[in-house]
């Protein structure tokens, strides 16, 4: 091998050494095998999360009919806002309109949650709640992508992306990043895609315009088929793709088309049996509401999320959805709340019992809220001035509220989060600084959190 070719080779490995140099208490991470980029590395500074399960709800909850209690909105019901709306809106909307639910109180934090989230509310004294997030788009398009990757206008590598590329995986025989039934629209595969990072980073999709039960069925390994021969299989095609690259030099695509082979074989091995429910005892389906045939797809959902999660993977996302009720809110917030409600307070019963809860970050939320102000009689418009999403466990305070609106949940008046704070919080719970987490792409240094982001140092426990 000559020098040019030898540069040409090694290039993502000069590059892995830079970023190894540039994290702060990294000495031990010299055993990290060449070229393995999944390898599990340690967070660069003390962090309470070691991985993160992200509950999307696709579309747009409403916050002033969840978790964001405004009695001036029941007051003022049928009255035009007393100040002005945003320049730029989706579409008109007209008077106030007052939840359409009844809120109370729960636990020693006293948490006001509606009535469409008993059994979450229930478990308040687990939860931050985010009461002042915001965005900068009003379309579910640009909105996913800003959440997801932190641009909407851009291609940028997703938030799993960024944390498998930080931290790798803590089980070689599977991803780092999983996606559950993720949308295949709104952004589609750029909501997880490693866009310039190394393609070994991108989410690995379970489900997505199908069942998640008829999807992960593909995953399976067939019990009859001769593992050795598949084995030969898979080292003649390396062969085949090694002398490829000898001869055209570094090819990142077909790189990451290696490394997808070898990691899909070695998750026959172990996939089986983490997407085998039936391993579970009757009592942990009955909390998840697996057994309910209205709770049953994202509770098959949540179940997953923590098999995976238990077994090492960084970040799983599970999505949920539609949530866009510009009409009908009433009838439909309830069946997808119902939906909803029991698998995730079954998740975070379940991971608190096993002691999962303690090192497991647990975020909920949309792409954008929607306005206190109605479309037509029963409907909101998107909302991304202000907008509430949750965490729980991983650091973060317990029975806890961040953040305010005004009195209609419009603007956010105090302790405001942008979604740049939400990512830049996010990764220093995991044990990564927002501003140091960087991948050189195009002439730039390239982050998360682009030229923004402050973490939110008031939720941390």
């Amino acid at each position: 091998m000559n020098r040019r070719s030898m540069l040409q080779r090694s290039a993502l490995g000069f590059g892995h050494l830079a970023f190894l140099g540039m994290l702060p208490g990294a000495g031990g991470m010299a055993s990290v095998k060449d070229g393995d980029r999944l390898q599990a590395r340690p967070a660069p500074a003390a962090s309470r999360a070691k991985r993160v399960i992200f509950l999307f709800m696709h579309g747009g909850p409403s916050h002033v009919d969840t978790f964001d209690y405004k009695p001036a909105l029941v007051r003022d019901s049928g009255k035009p806002l007393p100040f002005a709306k945003p320049r730029v809106q989706f579409a008109q909307t007209g008077n106030l309109g007052r939840p359409r639910w009844e809120f109370r109180p729960y636990g020693q934090s006293g948490a006001m949650v509606s009535d469409l989230f008993p059994l979450v509310g229930a478990c308040s004294d687990d939860l931050c709640f985010l009461k002042s997030v915001h965005g900068t788009n009003e379309a579910h398009g640009g909105a996913l992508l800003k959440l997801h990757t932190g641009s909407d206008t851009f291609v940028r590598p997703s938030m799993g992306s960024w944390i498998s590329y930080g931290l790798g995986t803590e089980n070689r025989n599977l991803p780092s990043f999983i996606t559950i039934n993720p949308t295949l629209g709104h952004g589609g595969v750029g909501n997880y895609s490693n866009a310039f990072l190394p393609a070994v980073h991108q989410g690995m999709r379970l489900g997505g315009g199908t069942t998640v039960d008829k999807a992960t069925i593909s995953y399976l390994h067939d019990p009859d088929e001769d593992t050795p021969l598949q084995q030969a299989q898979l080292t003649l095609l390396d062969r085949l793709n090694a002398e490829h690259l000898g001869r055209t030099g570094m090819d990142s695509r077909l790189e990451a088309r290696i490394e997808s082979f070898e990691l899909a074989f070695r998750m026959q091995m172990e996939a089986p049996e983490i997407l085998d429910l039936g391993r579970e005892s009757k009592a942990t389906q009955d909390l998840y509401g697996l057994n309910d045939p209205r709770t049953a797809s994202f509770a098959r959902q949540c179940l997953l999320a923590r098999r995976f999660s238990e077994q090492g993977v960084r970040f799983v996302q599970i999505t949920h959805g539609y949530w866009d009720q510009h009409d009908n809110l009433t009838q439909d917030h309830g069946r997808l709340a119902q939906e909803v409600d029991r698998p995730i307070a079954g998740l975070l019963r379940d991971l608190k019992s096993r002691g999962l809860l303690d090192d497991t970050l647990v975020l909920w939320g949309g792409e954008f809220g929607r306005t206190p102000t109605l479309q037509g009689n029963d409907g909101r418009d998107h909302h991304p001035h202000a907008f509430t999403m949750w965490m729980a466990g991983g650091g973060v305070k317990a029975g806890f509220s961040y953040g305010v609106t005004d009195d209609y949940g419009f603007y956010c008046v105090d302790q405001k989060m942008h979604v740049h704070d939400l990512h830049a919080t996010l990764l220093h719970l995991l044990g990564i600084d927002h501003e140091r987490l960087t991948y050189r792409h195009a002439g730039r240094d390239f982050r998360l959190t682009d030229v923004e982001g402050h973490i939110c140092h008031s939720i941390l426990a």
